[in-house]
């Protein structure tokens, strides 16, 4: 998959304020700071299409962005959503902030038709945490189809990383009989770009076959 063309869109407060649900939609969220903007830049080949901050919760809208992507020069061009959700985790979010963020964040996972694939950020740096291991338990409870993305893995040693992830899972293996899929990736490195698009490409097809 090449991308072709990727622009910021809008950002929306709740579903119903969303755009048209006409094409296939990514959403990624994960923990505060966990590199969500920084990973979206580095799928669609823009250093600044999602704005990167060092201030965690600083995103508090549903953020879309535009997408085209084309196999081959002269193959026709597939046409999809981006979303950038709001991080979970933040611990200076005051109560009625995150009550609000639990109700925009459920009414979009249960409602918006044309969602595609949760991707759920996990940062390699560190072993299981809790609100990931519960945030991915209530996507699983609604029956949200979601895959696993850890990040910064050049920001720590392979070894601890490679032990991070599989303590991580081993948490899972404890109560899931079927552990998701999942990809291990570096916005700096570019590392797990190729095998993430090529996902989103295969999801793309079978909507459109679904059509």
């Amino acid at each position: 998959m090449e991308i072709t063309k990727a622009s910021y869109l809008v950002s929306s407060p709740s579903f119903d304020k969303c755009p048209k649900p006409d094409r296939p939609e990514y959403a990624f969220i994960g923990r505060s700071n966990v590199g969500k903007s920084s990973l979206i830049n580095m799928i669609t080949g823009q250093k600044s299409l999602a704005k990167t901050s060092g201030t965690p919760g600083k995103t508090q809208l549903i953020n879309h962005f535009e997408i085209e992507s084309t196999q081959k020069a002269k193959a026709p061009r597939s046409k999809w959503f981006i979303v950038d959700l709001p991080g979970y985790g933040y611990a200076k979010r005051s109560q009625t902030d995150r009550r609000r963020w639990e109700q925009m964040i459920e009414g979009y996972f249960k409602k918006r038709e044309n969602l595609v694939q949760v991707f759920v950020l996990i940062d390699s740096r560190h072993g299981p945490q809790k609100n990931d291991l519960e945030f991915i338990s209530q996507l699983d409870s609604w029956g949200i189809v979601f895959t696993l993305v850890f990040t910064k893995i050049d920001k720590e040693k392979p070894g601890v990383v490679k032990r991070n992830i599989d303590s991580f899972f081993a948490v899972l293996k404890e109560s899931w009989q079927f552990l998701p899929r999942h990809f291990v990736t570096s916005a700096e490195l570019k590392t797990g770009r190729p095998e993430m698009l090529a996902f989103i490409d295969t999801c793309n097809e079978a909507a459109a076959a679904a059509e």
